[in-house]
């Protein structure tokens, strides 16, 4: 076994309406489909984001597109205009659930999405005034 986050995974989307975020994950087939459907529940969505979510987080089943969708309300702050955070929008939500980390076999292990090469950046943060 294998622990992973569910971005190497999963693509997903995201977005929100008031106080309510819509987040879904979809997975690239189906045995990644199934193991997400086994740990990612709407109780372990629900602790992953704490008291940000201040009402229920629902979980709908989607296996003709392999995706499960969340929506979690009272997760924006009240919404818009009414919210201190800094950024509202459900989007942000979305890119946090995806850093959850589940276990997954070897050989779905061995099928994650390979990470960008950023270290083209490395010269540039280098060159930047050190204060």
């Amino acid at each position: 076994m294998a622990r992973i986050a569910l971005r190497e995974l999963c693509g997903y989307r995201a977005g929100d309406k008031g106080d309510i975020s819509d987040v879904a994950v979809f997975a690239y087939d189906d045995e990644t489909y199934a193991v997400i459907v086994e740990q990612v529940t709407a109780e372990r969505v629900r602790a992953l984001f704490g008291s940000m979510v201040r009402g229920d987080v629902t979980r709908y089943e989607a296996p003709n597109v392999r995706a499960l969708n969340f929506v979690l309300r009272g997760a924006l702050g009240g919404g818009g205009p009414k919210s201190l955070r800094s950024d509202n929008l459900g989007k942000t939500l979305g890119g946090a659930l995806v850093r959850l980390e589940i276990d997954v076999p070897d050989e779905i292990a061995a099928r994650r999405r390979p990470r960008p090469d950023v270290t083209w950046a490395d010269a540039i943060l280098d060159a930047l005034p050190q204060s």
